[in-house]
């Protein structure tokens, strides 16, 4: 069966808290790494059609097709229309441990005729490692198993197979009412014969239940209330499924090395947790009101800090799993997505050094207690490490927040998160250590000077990317959230609107930078920096602007209300790796500052930024069309 190259929004995910699956809208599963998110991949067809691996059911004759999440779950549909008849096939993960139990590494898949009758065909084309190899396929009384070296995959159903050419196929006619189920099972094997639909029904109504025991419900005091609840509450089941509950991280995406650009080389692998973000994301998840997954997140925050290394040896980013490695590599056989190569696993930019990483690191534990967290003295002693250490080395150069691959530089973000590591450490240290406090307020001073003197601009009357440069940066709508200057200063008014006029397209999408930065090729515009912008006019009082370009990103998500890292401003499809959990951290966030800018009713402290904040004195305001 040929496996066409599809748009990156024409996908659904699974997952089961372990790794995830990527399922298209023809019934194909294009990428499936097992048993973690960031192990070697068993299904890579998103990242090459030919020799990738998939395992797709499909109608035999032409259709058409959509696909739908059961209501407030990670349980997907894909429905194919055909002149003959209607079929659904449902795809679900048991989540480990979610009913008390181990559940094995398994994807179910439903296959059940609605309407008519209709012929399907089966392709089933495993490729361990990364497609290096072509494994051995045997046919089983319940099905068939393939394996390769010590990886073993089995594929039960009742549906007769053949196996030819490394490929397991077969065709089998469904009526009205009818239903064929389908079980991959990972390394282990549950009898197939011994379970009866029933059974595998059952499954499917526990996990459902379950996920939607645990989505953002909504009630009595609901910020996030409004015509965008669904959307928010299906942020919030990505970020569930991104996430490692035994270590509490969470990966920036659930795939490697879809590009910023089509034919282009910026393809990363983003399997990993990043340290970046991390007081907006615990900020997210507590408004989304899954407070254990923010204490989790919490936890794995601690577990950084607390290893006992030197803060110069803190990574800016970490496998879900300990014995998953991060170098990074390129497989040059795989072709790419839609020919986009290198194909990379593993990221080269764990080595960078990332100065912002340390304001991230002690942002979010300070920011734990406004949510009434305390700070244990054995956490101090090593934020007590950390501020010293930024009081060293703010003043020198680094590879800055977007990674650059170019050479270090004094970039403003990185000082404005040092400043922040200063300011934080201050403010914790007035219950802690007061003569600490004392001796880190010169450096908070000095640091704050050489932002306002060399990292803003006056001709261009905006801040910019690096010291004494005049590169437009994204980042810098983040100055006053950070608390450095309130909103109401002309200088961040100002950068508001160079950014507007500079890195912002029509509808509102907006570019991390338009400068050279040592890689060849164009990107899109990124999800997440339009999220600070909405953020930025919201806290502004221009909540009308901020309505605006909100709701024309929300226009611009998958059909399911998936994000991707960047979004084409051309023709409005998504680019980079999918789903992207910052781009739907921003998505929950932006819909949070709108809320409280609104005057809703909302649990717990205010967001970051809002003391620094201009109030929107209108009394209605308008959504633009």
């Amino acid at each position: 069966m040929e496996i066409k190259f599809k748009d990156i929004e024409k996908y659904g995910i699974i997952g089961n808290l372990e790794t995830c699956a990527l399922i298209g809208n023809d019934g194909s599963i294009d990428w499936l790494c097992l048993p973690y998110l960031e192990s070697p991949s068993v299904f890579a067809a998103i990242l090459d059609n030919q020799r990738g691996g998939h395992f797709a059911i499909q109608p035999v004759s032409k259709f058409s097709s959509f696909q739908s999440y059961i209501k407030e779950t990670n349980i997907l549909q894909t429905t194919f229309n055909t002149p003959f008849g209607m079929v659904t096939i449902t795809d679900f993960m048991p989540v480990n441990q979610y009913d008390g139990t181990k559940h094995h590494r398994t994807i179910y898949r439903k296959v059940k005729c609605i309407e008519g009758h209709i012929r399907l065909k089966l392709s089933f084309k495993p490729r361990f490692s990364y497609a290096k190899m072509v494994p051995d396929f045997e046919l089983i009384d319940e099905g068939v198993s393939c394996s390769l070296e010590n990886e073993n995959l089995f594929l039960n159903t009742t549906v007769p197979l053949k196996i030819k050419d490394g490929e397991v196929t077969s065709q089998f006619n469904m009526r009205k009412n009818k239903e064929i189920w389908f079980v991959l099972q990972y390394n282990q094997q549950e009898s197939y014969y011994s379970q009866n639909n029933k059974d595998f029904n059952k499954k499917l109504n526990s996990l459902q239940e379950y996920w939607q025991n645990w989505t953002y419900k909504c009630e009595k005091i609901c910020v996030l209330e409004d015509i965008w609840h669904d959307i928010i509450a299906r942020s919030g089941l990505v970020l569930k499924l991104l996430t490692n509950p035994e270590s509490g991280a969470i990966a920036a995406a659930a795939t490697t090395s879809l590009p910023e650009c089509i034919g282009g080389v910026r393809n990363w692998d983003y399997r990993y947790a990043w340290i970046r973000d991390s007081a907006y994301t615990i900020q997210a998840l507590f408004h989304l009101e899954h407070i254990q997954e923010s204490q989790d997140y919490m936890r794995w925050i601690n577990s950084i800090i607390k290893q006992g290394t030197h803060p110069s040896d803190i990574n800016i980013m970490y496998p879900l799993h300990k014995d998953e490695n991060i170098e990074e590599q390129m497989l040059e056989y795989l072709s790419g997505y839609k020919q986009s190569s290198p194909v990379r696993i593993g990221n080269a930019a764990v080595n960078q050094k990332q100065l912002d990483i340390y304001g991230e690191l002690i942002n979010a534990i300070y920011d734990t207690t406004r949510y009434g967290k305390d700070i244990s003295n054995e956490t101090w002693e090593f934020i007590k490490n950390f501020v010293d250490y930024i009081c060293e080395v703010w003043n020198t150069k680094d590879r800055g927040i977007w990674e650059v691959r170019g050479e270090p530089r004094h970039y403003v973000h990185s000082k404005l998160m040092c400043w922040v590591a200063v300011d934080r450490g201050i403010k914790i240290a007035q219950f802690k250590d007061t003569e600490a406090a004392a001796h880190w307020k010169k450096t908070e001073k000095e640091i704050k000077i050489a932002i306002l003197e060399n990292g803003f601009n006056k001709k261009i009357n905006s801040f910019v990317q690096s010291f004494d440069s005049d590169a437009i940066d994204a980042t810098t709508l983040l100055i006053p959230r950070m608390g450095l200057l309130p909103y109401d200063d002309p200088r961040v008014q100002g950068t508001i609107e160079v950014v507007m006029k500079n890195l912002m397209t029509e509808k509102g999408l907006v570019y991390r930078y338009k400068n050279e930065d040592g890689l060849p090729g164009n990107e899109g515009c990124f999800a997440l920096c339009s999220f600070w912008l909405v953020d930025s006019l919201a806290l502004s009082g221009r909540l009308d602007e901020a309505m605006h370009i909100f709701v024309n990103v929300l226009r611009l998500m998958s059909p399911l209300g998936l994000l991707a890292e960047e979004i084409d401003p051309e023709t409005g499809k998504l680019l980079g790796n999918f789903p992207q959990a910052f781009s739907h951290i921003g998505l929950v966030n932006s819909a949070l500052y709108i809320g409280i800018a609104r005057g809703r009713k909302h649990k717990g402290p205010k967001p970051q930024g809002f003391k620094q904040s201009i109030p929107y004195k209108a009394e209605q305001f308008k959504i633009k069309k």
